[in-house]
């Protein structure tokens, strides 16, 4: 058994799904709402799926039209086995957004960072190996 995130978007899960798959190298996978849902614009994403290392991120657009909250007190955490790996994604996925604590040597890894990125998510990265 492993725990899945599932993420909720005020509309723009497809292009944060996108980036998603970009930045770990994986292919998204995105069903629309079709007609599932009569007055939801077709195109609004209904589930989206991402490979990250051995897990997964979930998501989707909510078409209830509410205001989405903020993941607050929630983080996708996601180490990686080196410092340059670590920085990499910390970059691309921080751009545009909010970045908490800037990626950099802590006690208890080589490198630690947190943000939420432009679309909300609220990441932790980290790295396991010393640095390279």
């Amino acid at each position: 058994m492993q725990p899945i995130p599932y993420i909720f978007f005020r509309n723009d899960a497809r292009a944060a799904f996108t980036l998603y798959g970009e930045v770990f190298g994986a292919e998204p996978e995105i069903m629309e709402m079709g007609d599932a849902m009569p007055g939801v614009d077709p195109k609004t994403v209904m589930h989206a799926a991402v490979k990250v290392g051995d897990g997964w991120i979930y998501g989707s657009d909510d078409p209830s039209g509410s205001d989405v909250a903020a993941m607050a007190g929630c983080n996708v955490h996601v180490s990686f086995p080196t410092v340059d790996e670590a920085r990499r994604v910390f970059d691309a996925l921080s751009e545009g957004g909010d970045v908490r604590m800037p990626l950099e040597k802590t006690f208890w890894s080589p490198a630690f960072g947190a943000f939420s990125d432009k679309f909300g998510t609220r990441w932790m990265i980290s790295a396991d190996a010393p640095e390279s």
